[in-house]
């Protein structure tokens, strides 16, 4: 294959969440250089997939103004909807349930998406384009709403991957169910996001392979799977793949930031890591591409998705 792509995704949003703190901080937008830093000495491009609190930090709006000036950034949308003006409460208790987008109204889940796009453009002074959903919850319904707003591309679908047995709403069903979806990018159908279709919406599924011990390997570095990473490189070569879809959060990039990496320790393990990754991947002829790009040269060369 001609061009192999890289593609990579940052949850960028506050510290540590998943204690789910009455208060959030943004520490973490002074740990978010040293990733760019190593990502473009590999000639990788991040897309930072951005929520309300890190659109509010200075730090972070100042780095990645400077990013976007350079043209080695990305800015796309992430949305938590339990935090996301306008506020509504859906569940007494929204900050430690935590529920999906997918669960509030659709007025109120076209009103979210609507603030965050206006006030990320406002702040970046760029379109934005891309877009992943909070805790992976994706549905038709959102779909259309992002195709409303002007929105070309999604990464929220993670193949394998069931949300069912992870609450938001307790008195709800759960998350998305994304077994038998695709692995690779496809236009979606409005009126079913597994299916191939003619939206306009680009669905860049997350790089997530079975193994053959039927084991789900994502593309993202969590403590000593450096082993499954390669699995799913190595396919992904030999099978000839457009692109790899690599993510992290930006508080994983933070000591005590995540429960991935608490330690300043494993933060030196994980850049190890991510060192001997991004070799392997630039030498395997991968090229770097934020999801706006890859977008258009899906269009470019006019890929049939099927």
């Amino acid at each position: 294959m001609d061009n192999r792509f890289f593609i990579i995704t940052v949850d960028t949003e506050g510290d540590n969440l998943w204690r789910r703190s009455t208060e959030i901080t943004t520490d973490n937008a002074r740990y978010i250089p040293r990733f760019q830093a190593i990502c473009e000495r590999f000639g990788f491009y991040p897309t930072y997939l951005t929520n309300y609190e890190m659109a509010q930090s200075p730090v972070f709006c100042e780095f990645a103004c400077d990013a976007l000036r350079r043209n080695t950034a990305e800015i796309g949308m992430h949305l938590h909807a339990w935090n996301s003006p306008p506020f509504f409460d859906l569940t007494g208790d929204d900050n430690e349930h935590h529920p999906y987008l997918i669960e509030y109204p659709p007025d109120i889940i076209d009103s979210k998406v609507a603030f965050m796009t206006a006030m990320l453009e406002d702040v970046f002074q760029c379109a934005i384009v891309s877009h992943r959903s909070g805790r992976w919850a994706f549905d038709e319904t959102y779909a259309n709403i992002l195709i409303k707003h002007r929105y070309c591309v999604d990464c929220s679908v993670t193949p394998h991957r069931s949300w069912k047995n992870v609450k938001g709403d307790p008195c709800k069903d759960g998350g998305s169910d994304y077994k038998g979806f695709p692995e690779n990018a496809y236009f979606i159908d409005l009126h079913d996001i597994s299916k191939y279709g003619n939206s306009g919406l680009l669905e860049v599924p997350m790089t997530i392979m079975l193994n053959d011990d039927n084991r789900l390997c994502w593309l993202r570095p969590m403590r000593d799977n450096i082993r499954d990473i390669f699995y799913i490189i190595d396919r992904a070569v030999a099978e000839n793949r457009l692109y790899l879809e690599f993510m992290i959060h930006s508080s994983e990039l933070m000591p005590a930031g995540s429960p991935t990496f608490p330690e300043k320790h494993d933060i030196e393990k994980l850049y190890e890591t991510l060192e001997t990754v991004f070799e392997k991947i630039k030498g395997c002829g991968f090229k770097g591409a934020t999801l706006k790009s890859f977008h258009n040269y899906f269009i470019q060369k006019g890929i049939c998705s099927e």
